[in-house]
């Protein structure tokens, strides 16, 4: 570790200390909540958020079967 490094930061080989760990536990756990209530906008878009065109809807479903179907290069293996 170099003498400008944090106890806590990375070393050199990526590896992290105990307390990043703590502190990335406690983070992971503390409340989260929006810093602001959504505008009228926003409340009138999420409204409309459902509305899908249906020539929308069905291009998705297609592209959703061609990526379920890959094959070769790109594909995911789970």
């Amino acid at each position: 570790m170099s003498s400008s490094q944090s106890p806590d930061a990375p070393d050199d080989r990526g590896a992290v200390t105990e307390s990043t760990v703590a502190e990335d536990e406690r983070d992971a756990h503390a409340p989260h909540t929006p810093d602001r209530p959504p505008t009228e906008q926003e409340e009138r878009d999420a409204e409309k958020a459902g509305d899908v065109p249906p020539e929308s809807a069905e291009a998705y479903r297609e592209a959703m079967e061609r990526g379920a179907n890959v094959k070769g290069e790109g594909a995911i293996d789970l």
